[in-house]
């Protein structure tokens, strides 16, 4: 920015005699000014190496300059707008954005909106208004709200998934996946196996007859119907979770484990219906694999794996007398000699035929008091269908089951087991079945003793060991035949003999499982993305041609699914799209002439426009080619800027939520490794770097009859907290409208100005974890600002009162250490230690006759990425022409690093929480602001209020909370 081009400061008047003072008013004529410098020069430009989007001033990116993208996860606009727990990760991802882009970076940050979903369907719903103009309306709302917070985010490459170019690529990505299939076989680049194949080379192998002569000899509706079981999207009749009371099907995980829907907590039964499912399973291993390659937190790895499900073990095939043979898996095939009964789901077709008489030694508790086993099984499998998969899941501590009065031999002994249905073994999981050893399993054993079974031990244990399942890995005990003898063995020697011997005698062999289950991806919705398939007169899906995308929406008379009772399962989905026959019923030449095809009445899930949106960050204007693969290489490619050589690439920096650690996260990465697979991307993850930030809580009251009330108007007395003068109740956790405990941005915004905001959340405590709001504290926070204002700028006269004069030496090793640490702290998202090494510096400067230049200055600069428009308007004010958001960060003299130092013990209410290297002057208040912002310390406060704080410089700080 040169001088002409530098936004006039002037003042705004307080009182006579300090009409300069840093104040919400002047914080916000500040603000307002520079955020329209900023969008002005494109001061946030981030420049692509090619095409027409470059930097502020016209170039594209230097090819010597780091690249660096940092983005948030994507926010749905509610019509709320938003409160201060909102923008904490859009703050700090900024911070970031900032410092890496003084640190030379060429930062990519943008933001757009995932604006599809059912709260603006169902607002649609009780109004008639359009989803779409309460979307659009609610996106101006939260931009707004944004853009006052002072966001680095480069606005060319906003975007909305409703946008019309961006659904037309969303359908454009699902069309690849349907014209793909997975080649187990495959050679990959990274020296593995297994990738997607477009389902054109699946055809040219069986014309050649390299799979079959069959293939030959059927016609063209046969042939396609053989493709269509091979494609990574699919059409089948698949066990779904059906929610009557919200009129639509919805994933596993839309369910909560008391098998009710996540949203509007409706009953979910099971049902067989016809939808489109995503063949995610296929990419099971590489899903578990690349997570080594990508930096996570460790617990959001753990997540996607345990989701994932993958087990090493068996296939055991047991004969059942007078029916076919059920085949379980087993992770612990070296216990099969204490297999003592069998389970099977209620849907196994085992139970399509059973015994009409109960069998001999059938005990009075397997029958459930029925007199034949078909009343049992039958009684059994009706009540098992009024339950989701998830609510079976979560109700199998109670036991509940039948004898299904079958009869299976143990291969290992030949031993005659009962076969029992139960509703917690789930057909989908599997092989639908298990051998049950109470011996070695909690849940066998209590349902064991439940049902009167015997327990077999195969595992030794200590003479005084309390009764009960023995799940530890001692060796092997009562294992034996007259061919194979595990006793004496560990497990893994067991497990590896046994499973030879029974692949040697054809009734096993070892063999891998998952607990994923394929990607349900039918939605009976009306605000989502249409399938881009038509149905013929064979009622097979057919792709609509590239020429034909956008698929748009049609005008429905009624926006709502329909809904019908919430216990009613036997109802049947009518998606409102059914509802418009011109749309529904097309005519179409797709390569046959003109023919009248049927379009799908369904919608994509909500999830489908945030599985690619980073990428349209990249090339957000491409009608072309999905995102163009110089952007791709540039910005995420294996090896690009700071990651190391031969990384597996992705965006360089992603916060958001733990709350998306499976859904989100795990859908996102499916999609990109097949778009990589395909050659479209050449990173094999999306996101390189994950951080999961804290939330911002608060405190909610509720009267008497239980009802929230407004939180601002409690008063704290010495009886307790009351309401109008009537005791409440305080409770802590989320902010929110509903728990009338919501404080907008735009409240702080008036009282302190945005920069005192984002000074406050930084500073409030580690990232990672959530801390509670306090409006009282946001004071301190503005004081800070306060001081570094007046450390440049006389308060009465609006001067610079800097010197030329050279620091002293004490200024110098203080301003050193703090550069050197504030730029550690930056670099490992420790923005409130940061601060706080901020405060101290500042605080020292006060302490000076004069201002020296040549300290202020890096602290204005380090100030910066957590306060820029005061940061901005003081760097003019101090003499520099152009904007400081390009200005290098400081740089430590590692001479003045020298110096006596000690170590402080940090203790909360006497336990040792942290220590830090401090100098032996250290002042109380300075090691008091230090300890406060130390992680441990946060760690072990976990939200607490402070009730006092004793300082023993420079060695102890102990912490005591209220």
């Amino acid at each position: 920015m040169t001088s002409q081009d530098a936004p006039d400061t002037i003042a705004i008047t307080t009182s006579d005699d300090v009409p300069f003072r840093y104040t919400a008013a002047l914080a916000r004529e500040i603000e307002l000014r520079w955020q329209d410098a900023w969008e002005a020069r494109g001061t946030f430009y981030a420049a692509n190496p090619v095409g027409s989007l470059t930097d502020g001033e016209g170039r594209n990116a230097d090819p010597a300059q780091p690249a660096f993208f940092v983005m948030d996860m994507f926010p749905y606009p509610s019509g709320a707008g938003l409160h201060v727990g909102h923008p904490l990760g859009y703050i700090a991802t900024d911070v970031v954005g900032r410092f890496r882009r003084m640190q030379g970076d060429n930062v990519l940050h943008a933001l757009g909106f995932d604006a599809f979903g059912l709260p603006a369907e169902q607002y649609a719903v009780q109004t008639g208004e359009h989803p779409r103009t309460s979307t659009e309306a609610n996106i101006a709302i939260m931009q707004r709200q944004l853009r006052r917070l002072g966001l680095g985010h480069d606005s060319r490459r906003s975007f909305a998934t409703i946008d019309p170019g961006y659904v037309r690529w969303t359908q454009w990505i699902f069309l690849q996946i349907f014209d793909s299939w997975y080649d187990e076989d495959a050679p990959r680049e990274d020296g593995g196996t297994g990738r997607a194949r477009p389902i054109a080379e699946l055809v040219a192998e069986y014309d050649s007859g390299a799979r079959g002569a069959q293939w030959a000899g059927l016609d063209a509706v046969a042939r396609r119907r053989v493709l269509d079981t091979h494609r990574l999207a699919y059409v089948s009749e698949t066990p779904v979770n059906w929610c009557p009371g919200l009129g639509t099907v919805l994933a596993n995980e839309e369910v909560t484990s008391e098998g009710r829907s996540e949203r509007g907590n409706f009953p979910v039964f099971q049902r067989s219906l016809r939808q489109w499912n995503m063949r995610i399973t296929s990419y099971a291993d590489r899903l578990v694999d690349d997570l080594e390659h990508i930096d996570w937190p460790e617990k959001v790895k753990a997540m996607q794996r345990n989701w994932i499900g993958r087990s090493n073990g068996a296939r055991v095939r047991f004969a059942v007398q007078g029916g076919e043979q059920v085949e379980v898996f087993t992770t612990r095939p070296d216990t099969l000699f204490g297999a003592t009964f069998v389970v099977v789901a209620p849907e196994h077709p085992l139970l399509d035929e059973v015994p009409v008489a109960w069998p001999d030694g059938t005990k009075d508790t397997w029958t459930g008091g029925h007199r034949s086993p078909v009343d049992a099984v039958a009684a059994y499998r009706a009540e098992a269908a009024s339950k989701s998969a998830i609510e079976r899941q979560a109700d199998a501590g109670k036991k509940t089951g039948v004898f299904t009065g079958h009869l299976a031999t143990n291969p290992v002994n030949g031993e005659l087991l009962p076969v029992f249905t139960a509703d917690y073994v789930l057909l989908g999981y599997g092989t639908g079945a298990i051998m049950a050893v109470p011996g070695g399993d909690v849940r066998d054993f209590a349902f064991a003793e439940a049902f009167d079974l015997p327990v077999v031990y195969t595992v030794d244990a200590p003479p005084d060991a309390p009764a009960g399942a023995r799940t530890g890995d001692g060796r092997t005990i009562n294992s034996s035949n007259d061919e194979i003898s595990l006793d004496g063995l560990s497990v893994p020697d067991a497990k590896a003999a046994i499973t030879d011997w029974l692949a040697a005698r054809g009734v096993g062999e070892g063999t891998v499982t998952y607990r994923l289950r394929d990607w349900l991806f039918s939605r009976q919705r009306y605000w989502g993305e249409p399938f881009p398939i038509v149905y013929d007169e064979h009622d097979l899906p057919l792709a609509v041609p590239e020429s034909a995308l956008p698929v748009n929406l049609p005008d429905v008379p009624d926006y709502a699914p329909r809904t019908f009772d919430a216990d009613d399962a036997h109802s049947t989905p009518e998606p409102p799209l059914g509802r418009n026959d011109d749309w529904v019923n097309v005519t179409l030449d797709l390569g046959d002439g003109p023919k009248t095809y049927r379009r799908d009445t369904n919608t994509m899930p909500n999830w489908a426009g945030s599985c690619w949106y980073y990428l349209r960050y990249l090339d957000p204007t491409s009608d072309v080619v999905l995102v163009d693969p110089a952007l791709e290489a540039y910005w995420m490619g294996p090896g690009h800027g700071e990651q190391k050589p031969g990384s597996i690439g992705g965006v360089d920096l992603y916060v958001g939520g733990v709350e998306h650690a499976v859904l989100h996260l795990l859908y996102a990465r499916f999609w990109h490794k097949v778009l990589h697979d395909l050659g479209h991307v050449s990173s094999g993850e999306p996101f390189h770097t994950l951080f999961n930030q804290g939330y911002i809580q608060a405190y909610a009251y509720t009267d008497a009859r239980g009802v929230y009330v407004p939180a601002e108007e409690v008063v704290e007395t010495p009886d307790g907290f009351r309401w109008n003068g009537e005791p409440v109740d305080r409770e802590y956790g989320k902010m929110g409208k509903s728990l009338k405990n919501a404080v907008t941005p735009d409240d702080m915004y008036a009282e302190y100005g945005a920069d005192t905001l984002r000074v406050y959340e930084m500073s409030m405590g580690p990232l990672d974890l959530s801390r509670p709001w306090e409006t009282r504290a946001v004071v301190g926070a503005q004081r800070f600002l306060q001081r570094l204002w007046r450390n440049v700028v006389d308060e009465g006269t609006g001067a610079v009162v800097v010197t030329d004069e050279a620091p002293a030496e004490e200024t110098l090793r203080l301003l050193h250490r703090t550069i050197a640490d504030v730029t550690s702290d930056l670099a490992a998202m420790r923005v409130n230690t940061a601060i706080a090494k901020l405060i101290v510096l500042n605080n020292h400067l006060t302490t000076l006759p004069t201002t020296p230049r040549a300290a202020v200055e890096p602290l204005v600069l380090m100030a910066a990425p957590v306060a820029p428009h005061v940061a901005e308007e003081l760097w003019q004010r101090l003499g520099h022409d152009a904007s400081l958001a390009h200005a290098p960060f400081p740089v430590a003299d590692p001479s003045y690093l020298v110096e006596e130092r000690v170590t402080c013990i940090l203790q909360v209410q006497g336990k040792v929480r942290g220590r830090l290297e401090v100098a032996v002057d250290v002042s109380d208040d300075d090691l008091r602001a230090l300890a406060l912002a130390d992680v441990g310390v946060q760690r072990a406060l976990d939200g607490r209020d402070v009730r006092t704080v004793i300082v023993r410089a420079p060695k102890l700080v102990n912490v005591v909370p209220v």
